[in-house]
């Protein structure tokens, strides 16, 4: 009988504030309940999931989570329309389009074939641009949920996209408004400016959709990021050795070349640099951002500090040119009159030219540089209504969100001595996560509590609610474990030191110099009333647990305290990576640094066996739960099983593809799973082994950097792992059963899937990238699988037309003709027609994924398509589906339908039935406009106002908030 394997499946994750992949984005509070916390919320990523968290209360408020979707958030953008709606990039290029409210995907694009870089909304909320690392950008119809165009251009990974849609100013002239036309009513497409890493900056239109300028945007290097100041009107570039390039840009100039009809360039230019500023970090950039309301921008590099820039208005130039010829003329003052009458010239000719003659170091001054908790990954500007501050929210790279309050200058205040203003902390979420990578966890002995520790910090968790109990700091923790009673965690660091922390007061009770070097490992004996610790000074060390009465300063009774006891020393060759008692209490392994295994006596301390064969350290191991068997894993990527009777090495796997930190055995033996046991590497895997049977059972992929702890339930229910990625995660055992071939055909199918898309990937040839644009679409396995339906259903359908039709031209000669026997799928689905379940077919691919399903059907089946999509247009069944289909394959395939004859009367024949589909839906529109005419006519005839006009509604909107009320109350 084939033996079954109960499944593992990831089940929760914890422990993360955010991720250093992503962007952070700040949002305002959407709910009315919310309101009162009053500090909005941020939207980070969390590796693979969106998190959005309340900043003030520190709380999770939603995880947004794809099941399907296993790679890691790299950009996320908020829709200027709606603030509901959020895009998000990952890693493999694809975009989901998130509805926040309801924590659900609205839609999915792929287009990219790589990692996604940045993402924007133009400001009606209906396009989106997105850049990828395969240097293209993409922009998007949200509306149609389709791929508009791929812009090719830049040689490198896009580093800013931005919409730039200008608007006409409100206070023209009659002679300008004649000049301009009622451009608000026009639809304008706009324009795209765009960075990459080949520090090429370019503005693209989008209506003609091809570049229009190019410039080099820095001089010594990469441009890494790009900011728009909120009114389009310049922007900023931001390189290597804090080099930041200022331009301007001519909204007007590109206004009227919106305008014409032909859009000829010409020779005019819309760019224009105004010159460099340095800032102070000499990093390469990463972000820069103007504030939405305010004249500040800010500006960061990876380095622990964000720096605040002030945009200087047109008055306070001009005082500080006059401030500056002041001092010229009295630095002047004392040379010859000569020289006086030369100044006094000069003076004139600043005077005629004022701000032409100010440099641009005049315009943007440093406001101030705050200095923050971590390295910054990202930021956000919060702009809460009404606040006399300014406020930034900064995601850092060790996993925390921290808000800062900056005061505006004021310009009352004129003396220089507070030129500096000083900025504050508010607020920040921190309590969620470790600041530094988790070295180890243990499980307390009801599975109910975890502890988890790093360098500087020692959580406790409970593993249920996924909360953070308490936290400690501690110093750089390598190993952890509860002491029985669950009450007490003892800790080992890289200094050789013991630390002991009460769970239940949160206090630190004792710290124990033990060792010389670094504690790598600890473990509890299984009786419970010791532990031993093993080190890199080449000893092992046993501690037994007592009890000592302490007297209580100023009083005189006594409280009992824990300490912990020396009792023995075990001296060995090499440091002591891992130790650990077999179950029974009868031996103790020790691993050494000179790749061996030394197992001992407990209670004399001889050495029982040597277990060699591992060509490197072995890191960690574990013995079954009947001391049978012991399992070593190793920095050579192999994992060994070795009995413990005579040391002999049952067997030796590769079992990683690098080195491998941990392994762990099931802990009892209820269900025949004892010598089943796992293994964590920094290949991000766990992998799940049958010890009996030297098979791999299941493969558990979801972390997203090397995995350094691993942790098993007592009852085997479920393992806690904890990665490089900052994230715990829980796996837990289902009823779902396994069966190894099974497990081995599907990894098989996940390969080949894998290559299969990557092959029909057209070729790069020289003539595509010539080509500027191109078009927006990309094969995945989906699109494969809708392509393949299409093919099947038209395949079906065709036979049963066919069926059809000689069955009624029998039926013309002999009118008691059987009725032909049909496709069993169309019986099943209640005798419905062909051409209905092939258009069913089709209305099921997603509108996002339609076109590249339509590329997988071959030339032979177009015939076949047009065959149906000339009964649906006879039919009127799905017009616009029916034109979008059609317009797509006749654009494909042109050069092939022309040449084909048999292809000509068919389109004809499409196209009459078309053009009387849409005259008759064209008809019944018309109709139905006349009459709700009449009915606004009628009802403005009656003088009541039942319906509200959209524009004057704006107007209402904006006036004063007292006329307002009085309304309301009215």
């Amino acid at each position: 009988m084939v033996k079954s394997y109960l499944k593992y499946e990831h089940s929760k994750t914890f422990g993360l504030v955010s991720s250093s992949t992503s962007n952070v984005v700040w949002s305002a509070d959407g709910h009315v309940s919310s309101k009162s916390s009053g500090s909005g919320r941020a939207v980070v990523a969390a590796n693979e999931d969106v998190l959005c968290w309340d900043i003030r209360k520190g709380e999770l408020l939603s995880r947004w989570s794809d099941n399907n979707c296993k790679s890691q958030v790299t950009a996320i953008a908020q829709s200027k329309s709606d603030p509901d709606i959020y895009a998000v990039g990952y890693e493999d290029g694809s975009i989901r389009i998130w509805d926040s409210k309801i924590s659900t995907i609205i839609v999915s694009f792929n287009g990219h074939r790589s990692a996604i870089t940045i993402l924007t909304f133009d400001k009606s909320g209906v396009k989106l641009a997105s850049g990828s690392k395969d240097t293209n950008v993409i922009i998007w119809d949200l509306v149609a949920e389709v791929g508009l165009f791929k812009l090719r251009g830049h040689k490198d990974q896009i580093t800013g996209v931005q919409f730039i849609q200008p608007e006409a100013p409100q206070d023209i002239t009659e002679k300008e408004e004649t000049a301009l036309g009622t451009y608000g009513e026009t639809d304008n497409e706009g324009f795209l400016l765009t960075t990459g890493k080949d520090a090429l900056i370019k503005l693209w239109d989008v209506a003609s959709q091809h570049c229009i300028e190019t410039h080099v945007a820095q001089t010594n290097g990469e441009c890494w990021a790009l900011g728009v100041s909120p009114d389009d009107t310049g922007c900023i570039t931001a390189g290597n050795d804090g080099e930041l390039k200022i331009w301007s840009i001519d909204t007007h100039a590109l206004l009227t070349l919106s305008k014409q009809v032909n859009g000829d360039t010409g020779e005019s230019r819309y760019l224009h640099g105004r010159g460099v500023l340095h800032r102070q970090g000499k990093e390469k950039a990463i972000g820069v951002s103007f504030h939405p309301r305010h004249d500040y921008f800010a500006v960061h590099g990876s380095e622990k500090a964000i720096e605040i820039w002030r945009i200087r208005s047109e008055e306070e130039v001009k005082k500080s040119l006059s401030r500056k010829r002041k001092r010229r003329r009295e630095k002047l003052g004392s040379a010859a009159e000569k020289m006086d009458i030369d100044n006094a010239n000069s003076d004139i000719d600043d005077k005629a030219d004022d701000l032409s003659t100010a440099e641009i170091t005049d315009f943007f001054i440093p406001h101030v540089i705050m200095r923050i908790g971590g390295k910054v990954r990202s930021f956000d500007w919060i702009h809460n209504k009404g606040s006399k501050v300014i406020q930034v929210l900064a995601a850092m790279v060790n996993n925390q969100l921290e808000v800062y309050s900056i005061p505006t200058k004021e310009k009352s205040k004129k003396s220089k001595s507070d030129e500096l203003p000083d900025y504050t902390r508010t607020l920040s979420v921190e309590l969620p996560g470790h600041r530094a990578d988790i070295r180890s966890l243990a499980l307390s002995s009801d599975d109910r509590m975890l502890a988890s520790a790093s360098n500087g910090g020692l959580k406790i968790w409970n593993v249920r609610t996924r909360s953070c109990l308490r936290t400690f700091e501690c110093g750089y923790a390598l190993c952890v474990a509860f002491l029985p009673g669950d009450k007490i965690v003892v800790v080992g660091t890289k200094a050789g030191e013991l630390e002991l922390f009460d769970v239940a007061s949160a206090a630190q009770l004792d710290t124990v110099k033990a060792h010389e070097g670094a504690i790598w490992t600890l473990q509890v004996h299984p009786d419970g009333r010791s532990l031993a610790s093993g080190s890199a000074d080449k000893t092992a060390k046993f501690w037994n647990f007592e009890i000592i009465q302490e007297e209580i300063p100023g009083a005189k009774r006594t409280t009992p305290r824990l300490k912990l006891a020396h009792t023995r020393t075990l001296k060995v060759s090499d440091d002591i990576l891992s130790l650990r008692f077999s179950p029974d209490a009868r031996l103790l392994a020790v691993a050494l640094l000179d790749n061996t295994v030394k197992v001992f006596f407990i209670d004399s301390l001889k050495l029982f066996l040597n277990l060699y064969g591992h060509k490197l350290p072995v890191l960690n191991m574990d013995i079954s739960f009947d001391s049978k068997l012991i399992v070593t894993c190793s920095a050579d990527k192999n994992v060994r099983l070795w009995g413990l009777d005579f040391g002999d090495c049952h067997k030796a796997f590769f079992a990683h593809q690098d080195s491998i930190l941990q392994v762990a055995f099931v802990p009892h033996n209820q269900d025949g799973n004892g010598h089943h046991f796992f293994s964590s590497s920094k290949d991000r895997m766990i992998k799940y082994w049958d010890g009996d049977k030297f098979e791999q059972i299941q493969r558990l992929d979801g972390h997203h950097g090397e995995i350094w702890a691993l942790a098993v339930s007592r009852t085997g229910n479920f393992l806690v792992s904890a990665s490089h990625d900052k994230s715990i995660r829980v796996w837990e055992q289902t009823d779902e059963q396994i069966f190894l071939e099974e497990e081995k055909e599907k990894e098989l199918e996940e390969l080949y899937e894998s290559t299969l898309t990557t092959s029909l990937e057209p070729e790069h040839g020289k003539d595509e990238d010539e080509n500027e644009v191109g078009t927006a679409g990309k094969q995945t396995i989906e699109t494969l699988m809708a392509g393949e339906k299409i093919v099947e259903a038209l395949e079906i359908g065709m036979t049963d037309l066919q069926a059809m039709k000689e069955w009624e031209a029998a039926k013309t000669l002999q009118p008691n003709t059987a009725h032909p026997s049909r496709h069993p799928l169309f019986m099943a689905l209640g005798g419905i027609s062909a051409e209905v379940h092939v258009l069913t077919v089709l209305q099921r691919v997603k509108a996002a994924a339609l076109q590249d399903a339509l590329l997988v059907l071959p030339f032979a089946t177009i015939p076949m398509l047009f065959t149906f999509l000339n009964i649906f247009a006879m039919k009127s069944m799905n017009t616009p589906l029916t034109c979008r289909i059609l317009f797509f394959m006749l654009k494909t395939h042109h050069r092939q339908i022309v040449a084909s004859k048999t292809m000509k009367l068919m389109l004809d024949g499409i196209r009459g039935n078309l053009r009387q589909a849409l005259k008759r839906q064209k008809d019944e529109m018309g109709y139905n406009l006349a009459a709700l005419r009449v009915i606004g006519a009628q009802v403005n005839e009656k003088g009541v106002k039942d319906y509200i006009d959209e524009d004057t509604w704006e107007q209402e909107d904006t006036a004063s908030q007292k006329k307002r009320g009085f309304v309301q109350v009215s």
